[in-house]
C-alpha cells in the first residue's frame, strides 16, 4: 500500500475518537470483555476493492492481536456476494471498529470503482484519466491512492507540486504572456507550468510561451480536436470541466493526453460493503 503509515494511523485514530468519545454505551455495557467473535467483509455490489489494509488496521489499533484471513486485495474486481476477508478477535473490537472501517473501505472502493469505470470507457484512446484537488479535507492521500488502484493517474498533489495558472491567475497576473514570463523567472528548474485556456486564441498564446501542459477548460469536442491539431505535440493537453461518463468517450477521441475528473473523488458513491458477525 503506497500510503504513509503515520498518516493512516492518525486518520484512523481521529475517526475512532470521533466515533467513541469516551465509552461505547451499547458495546461496553452489553458484551463481556472475554467474548470472542468472527466477522466477514462481504461485497454487496460489483466494483473494485480499495482500502482493505486500512480497514484491517482499524481493528489492529483497537486490538493488536486480532487476526485476519484475506481473500481479496486492493485492485481486485469484486462481484456481489464475494467474501473479501474474515476477521477474528474480541467481539467488542469488531463492534467498535465496524463503522470506522466500513466508512473508509466503502469510500475508497467507491473512488476506485468510479475511476475504473472511466478508465475502461477511454480504453483504446490516447487519453489517461486523472484526479484533481477536489478532495475531501483530510482524505486526499487515501482518495488519490484509490484513484491509482482504479487505474487512474494522480494530478498534482497540492499547490507546491506544479505551477498551475487558472483563469483567475491569468486575469490577476496581467494576461497569459506576462503571467508565464513573470513566473518562469522565479521557478526552480524542476517545476512544470500548466496553463488553463478558454479558447483557441489563448491556446496559441500559451504555445508561444512554451508552457509544459495546457488545460482545455470546458471546450467543445470540436475545439478540442482543433487544439490537438494546433498543438501538434508541443505540449501535453488536458481536458477538464464538466466531463461525465456519458461525454467521456467523445472527449477522449479528440486526441487529448489527459482527462481530469473531479467527480471521481468529490461526487463518488460509496461502494456497498457489509461487515457481518458470524453467529
Amino acid at each position: 500500500m503506497m500510503l504513509n503509515k503515520f498518516y493512516v494511523d492518525k486518520l484512523i485514530e481521529n475517526a475512532l475518537l470521533e466515533d467513541i468519545n469516551y465509552v461505547d454505551v451499547a458495546t461496553d455495557y452489553l458484551i463481556p470483555e472475554q467474548q470472542e467473535g468472527t466477522a466477514q467483509f462481504i461485497a454487496k455490489a460489483d466494483g473494485v476493492l480499495c482500502g482493505l489494509d486500512i480497514a484491517l488496521r482499524v481493528f489492529e489499533l483497537i486490538q493488536p492481536d486480532f487476526t485476519a484471513e484475506v481473500f481479496k486485495h486492493d485492485g481486485d474486481e469484486l462481484k456481489k456476494g464475494d467474501i473479501i476477508a474474515k476477521i477474528s478477535g474480541k467481539t467488542k473490537t469488531l463492534l467498535k471498529g465496524e463503522r470506522t472501517a466500513l466508512n473508509l473501505i466503502q469510500h475508497m472502493s467507491g473512488v476506485a470503482t468510479a475511476t475504473n469505470t472511466a478508465v475502461k470507457i477511454v480504453e483504446g484512446t490516447n487519453a489517461s484519466i486523472a484526479d484533481t484537488r477536489k478532495t475531501l479535507p483530510g482524505l486526499r492521500p487515501i482518495e488519490k491512492y484509490a484513484v491509482t488502484v482504479g487505474g487512474g493517474k494522480n494530478h498534482r498533489y497540492n499547490l507546491s507540486d506544479c505551477a498551475m495558472l487558472k483563469d483567475n491567475h491569468v486575469d490577476a497576473g496581467g494576461g497569459i504572456t506576462n503571467a508565464v514570463n513573470t513566473l518562469r523567472k522565479k521557478l526552480g528548474h524542476t517545476v512544470k507550468i500548466e496553463l488553463e485556456v478558454r479558447n483557441l486564441e489563448e491556446l496559441k498564446e500559451a504555445l508561444s510561451v512554451d508552457v509544459d501542459i495546457i488545460m482545455l477548460d470546458n471546450m467543445s469536442c470540436d475545439d478540442m480536436k482543433k487544439a490537438v491539431e494546433i498543438t501538434a505535440g508541443k505540449a501535453k493537453l488536458e481536458a477538464s470541466g464538466g466531463i461525465t461518463d456519458e461525454t467521456l468517450r467523445a472527449v477522449a477521441e479528440t486526441g487529448v493526453d489527459i482527462i481530469s475528473m473531479g467527480a471521481v473523488t468529490h461526487s463518488v458513491k460509496a461502494f456497498d460493503i457489509s461487515l457481518k458477525i458470524i453467529k
